[in-house]
């Protein structure tokens, strides 16, 4: 009996800026990001994006400047390396009218903004666009973010998760804690809107915050939109365990992404939850064509834009390292990071040659989408490749970054997804429901093993 293959999922990864993970791209004649101001052009990325079936879009953001390299924001001013750059929420409405089944994951850092008020963008965001909105909880990485919202530097890599975990308390307590299923109840003859008995304060006091009282919303569709985590160290994975229903990882390969997959696996298990409870996307850019000739053109002119400075600037915001101190020819090291812990540690490692990174080989591997892995080929060499990728690694999912957008989210829709459909390994057809239940098919709320459901009302009353 033949298995049938394993499903593909996609994600678009951008962010609200020019060019986002493909510094200088933004001049080659087709890419169109330096519309990211023009609420139209996401319109119609939202439009593509769901001809082509994909998951959702996958909305990164930074709140600061990549001023790491060379100690000022000068280089990244200079090639537009996600600066400016502009707030993810206050597109996802407009992109939710022009769509019906498109998920939206929007990053938000829980570092600078009281979990209060967000808890109530997050109900607004999930109510307008019928539960198709998640959540990316990031902890920040950019020491300019911290620096211009008063304190000296970011906390120490740790320190912002044990933060992190009361912030995502907060949240549960308000999102699923608060308001009884049925306390809004409309009633026209008595002039009641929401039955005050049935709306709770959640009596917070922690250890960075006092919450006292009560969610300033109704229940959404979702309650908690779908909680996604980016990142691999070990007290990434530990968040994630409790808290993820979608991880974003990247690795640049197949074997340090399966470690990594294996890892938050391993770790969810170990919370009492199904270890495939979590979809897990990988960071992966796709260049592809008719042929496999015309996707290496297609490349090859791709390269003659990339900004040599602009990579670097990214990747030393990344790493937490100056890399403008280090020759191209020199390897990086045993840099201590109080960035991205995983990044560092992956390119700390030798690369498919046995040979160790030097940063001009990180430079021109992140270039071009950034950190993750890049496929050239035609459409059939793609799908093999893509398919390889998850059978060798247990990965779910790709996020796609961009060369060019939309185009080269056209063409994977074009090129890719026709043959991994004609191989039974992609949709034809969009599931119905909220984004959790399109990912999962178990429902639109929170599942009972997940941490968030402990703060449900009916969880605590005797």
């Amino acid at each position: 009996m033949t298995t049938a293959p394993r499903r593909i999922r996609f994600n678009a990864f951008d962010m609200n800026c020019v060019g986002h993970q493909s510094p200088g791209l933004w001049r080659h004649p087709e890419d169109r990001s330096e519309r990211y101001t023009d609420l139209r052009y996401w319109a119609d990325l939202a439009r593509t994006l769901e001809r082509g079936l994909f998951d959702g879009l996958f909305i990164a953001d930074v709140l600061g400047t990549y001023d790491v390299y060379g100690g000022s924001n000068e280089a990244t001013l200079r090639q537009g390396t996600q600066t400016p750059v502009n707030d993810p929420f206050l597109l996802v409405s407009a992109m939710a009218l022009v769509t019906e089944h498109l998920g939206f994951g929007v990053t938000a850092g829980t570092a600078y903004e009281h979990p209060y008020p967000f808890a109530r963008r997050l109900s607004t965001l999930d109510h307008l666009t019928n539960g198709r909105v998640g959540w990316n909880v990031v902890t920040g990485y950019l020491p300019s973010a911290a620096r211009n919202m008063g304190s000296a530097d970011q906390l120490e890599h740790d320190a912002r998760y044990d933060h992190a975990d009361e912030y995502l308390e907060v949240l549960y307590k308000l999102l699923e804690g608060s308001w009884e299923d049925d306390a809004v109840v409309r009633d026209r003859g008595t002039g009641v809107f929401t039955d005050p008995a049935k709306v709770h304060d959640i009596e917070h006091s922690g250890t960075y915050f006092t919450v006292p009282g009560i969610h300033l919303s109704e229940p959404s569709p979702q309650r908690t939109p779908v909680i996604f985590q980016a990142g691999a160290a070990p007290r990434g994975v530990a968040l994630a365990a409790g808290n993820a229903e979608a991880g974003f990882v990247g690795a640049p390969t197949k074997e340090i992404l399966k470690d990594v997959v294996t890892r938050i696996r391993d770790a969810v298990e170990a919370e009492g939850r199904d270890r495939y409870s979590v979809r897990i996307y990988t960071l992966l850019t796709v260049i592809t064509d008719e042929t496999e000739e015309k996707a290496r053109a297609k490349h090859e002119d791709y390269q003659r834009y990339v900004s040599y400075e602009g990579a670097l600037v990214l990747v030393s915001g990344w790493f937490g390292v100056d890399l403008s101190a280090y020759g191209p020819d020199e390897p990086l090291g045993n840099v201590e990071s109080n960035a991205i812990h995983s990044a560092v540690a992956n390119f700390q490692k030798v690369n498919d040659d046995g040979e160790p990174w030097t940063v001009r080989d990180i430079a021109e591997w992140a270039g071009i989408g950034g950190l993750g892995p890049r496929i050239v080929g035609s459409g059939a060499q793609v799908a093999d490749e893509l398919q390889a990728w998850v059978q060798e690694t247990d990965v779910d999912g790709f996020n796609l970054a961009y060369a060019i957008t939309p185009g080269s989210f056209e063409d994977v829709i074009t090129h890719v997804v026709p043959e991994l459909q004609r191989r039974g390994a992609y949709p034809t057809v969009y599931a119905e429901g909220t984004l959790r239940q399109k990912l999962f098919g178990r429902g639109d709320r929170l599942p009972e093993e997940h941490r968030g459901a402990h703060y449900r009302l009916q969880a605590v009353r005797p």
